[in-house]
């Protein structure tokens, strides 16, 4: 009985690990040139959507307020391979999304259109960003309605939807440890051909310098 309890709190504590890592909620600031980039881990075929609204910095109340409307952010995504999967001006205030094809580190970078806007200049922005994966994407409300689905319904498909999501992760994990294992795999290979070279080059030096040892004692005739 123990022992089924410890294995329920070590499954509880591997899906709540799941669920939070895909949802990430963050502000950070960014000055008039500068870019921000973000480095997510997401498996193959995942939506990911991102929200976020921004703040300009007043000087005169040395407060953030809402940004006006003529402020706008650009958003890039890169894939593992560096392609750019998307690239695109959005408002002061707005939402992206995008589904990766590729399983890995996506990059995702922010930054402002204060080269067009003047009253920025100088000034400092801050941005709140909510990155949403997986199944975290969904807006069960919206399907519901659209689909007309009871409240069990929705349930059992958001059941689903995270059973799949949780498949992903796992697929994930094991595409990330046969990676490390090649790694390992050829480094250990690199050090081993290196310990023969080491050894080669020890022996050769060994032979010729009992060789020329041997050399130097002919030529005063001690041997």
């Amino acid at each position: 009985m123990a022992a089924v309890r410890m294995w329920s709190a070590v499954l509880s504590f591997f899906l709540l690990n799941i669920f939070y890592g895909l949802v990430t909620s963050l502000y950070f600031h960014i000055g008039e040139t500068e870019k921000k980039c973000f480095v997510e881990e997401i498996p193959d075929e995942t939506m990911i959507i991102g929200n976020y609204r921004t703040q300009l910095y007043d000087k005169h109340k040395e407060e953030f307020l809402p940004a006006t409307q003529g402020l706008g952010m650009f958003v890039e995504v890169k894939d593992p391979d560096e392609k750019m999967i998307l690239s695109r001006q959005y408002g002061s205030e707005g939402r992206f999304t995008f589904t990766s094809h590729t399983p890995g580190e996506h990059q995702i970078c922010l930054h402002s259109n204060s080269s067009k806007f003047s009253l920025f200049a100088g000034g400092m922005l801050r941005v709140h960003l909510d990155i949403q994966v997986g199944e975290h994407a969904n807006n069960y409300a919206e399907i519901a309605a659209k689909d007309k689905l009871s409240e069990l319904q929705v349930r059992v498909r958001q059941l689903v939807e995270q059973v799949d999501q949780i498949q992903k992760e796992q697929n994930y994990q094991r595409y990330r440890e046969e990676r490390f294992r090649q790694t390992s795999e050829s480094t250990n290979q690199r050090v081993l051909w290196w310990s023969i070279v080491q050894t080669l080059i020890l022996v050769a030096i060994g032979i010729w310098q009992m060789r020329h040892l041997k050399s130097f004692f002919e030529a005063k005739k001690l041997v």
